[in-house]
């Protein structure tokens, strides 16, 4: 049986040749759930989660990877955000019926891109390519090609309850051995859907790589979390500044923000907007007498 929620690395010994796999079920069933997704879209989202998690495993940093897609198509936006916890959630918007398929069916132009944000240093990188290939995977495997310059494949599917990916690639800085890796990848592209959605990770390094020397390590928990929070959003109210947010509270009544992608709604009332700009003003220092 395969780990529900969990992403697990392996190594191919005497090489500079990794892989990971990832296999989302109740992390992305919460993600999915926040919305009325049709199915071609919720299956996206899930490639475009499990994508965003493989991605970020290949980079040690404190922030978060992002994998943001913006197009002219069906699917006009979705975005997937995995931090280095394993902390995943993510969101689509769509328009109109998906006919097809193909990444241009389903997203029609657009492009992809990938932001790093580093909270040690506050640094980010981002790079962005044109949406092209025939699936998600290609897209990204592009991205990879032209951005990273790093050899890379990569198999996503999602059917109605799990996400699933698996993810070769070649480490960075190390001499390269593309006979090997040609073998590697031969091998990889064996793989079916169904085997990746239906088997363990053992038994899929079984079926693909059984007469390599491979280090498999212990699975690592990957789990549905959203950041946002009442103090962040009592930290946004504070920037619109305290004449703003009196207006809403005339014209409204009270002040209402959601979080798009866990569908939390924040309420304040008058009590709780005045409470929000009292809290933050530091008294004047009495003058002292001589």
């Amino acid at each position: 049986m395969k780990d529900a929620d969990t992403l697990q690395r392996f190594l191919f010994e005497n090489s500079n040749v990794r892989g990971t796999f990832i296999h989302l079920q109740a992390s992305y069933l919460a993600s999915r759930d926040r919305y009325e997704y049709p199915n071609a879209v919720a299956q996206q989202l899930g490639q475009t989660l499990a994508a965003s998690t493989l991605l970020g495993s290949t980079i040690k940093f404190d922030g978060s990877l992002i994998v943001q897609i913006q197009s002219n198509g069906p699917i006009n936006m979705l975005v997937a955000q995995c931090d280095d916890q394993r902390h995943i959630r993510g969101l689509a918007r769509w328009q109109g019926e998906i006919d097809g398929d193909s990444l241009k069916e389903i997203y029609g132009h657009g492009r992809i891109t990938i932001t790093i944000n580093n909270d040690k240093n506050d640094e980010r990188y981002q790079g962005i390519v044109e949406l092209e290939g025939e699936t998600l995977s290609e897209a990204i495997e592009r991205y990879f090609s032209q951005s990273e310059q790093l050899k890379t494949r990569l198999w996503l599917y999602a059917d109605h309850q799990q996400a699933v990916g698996l993810l070769l690639q070649q480490l960075p800085g190390g001499t390269t051995d593309e006979d090997f890796w040609h073998h590697i990848e031969t091998l990889g592209e064996t793989i079916t859907r169904g085997e990746l959605l239906q088997l363990s990770s053992q038994e899929i390094l079984h079926r693909l790589f059984h007469e390599e020397d491979i280090r498999l390590f212990e699975p690592e928990p990957v789990s549905f979390r959203c950041s946002c929070s009442r103090e962040k959003i009592i930290t946004m109210i504070r920037a619109l500044g305290y004449d703003e947010a009196h207006s809403i509270i005339e014209e409204q009544g009270q002040i209402e923000v959601g979080c798009e992608f866990c569908n939390q709604q924040y309420t304040l009332d008058r009590i709780d907007t005045e409470e929000v700009f009292a809290s933050h003003i530091t008294p004047p220092t009495p003058e002292t007498k001589q």
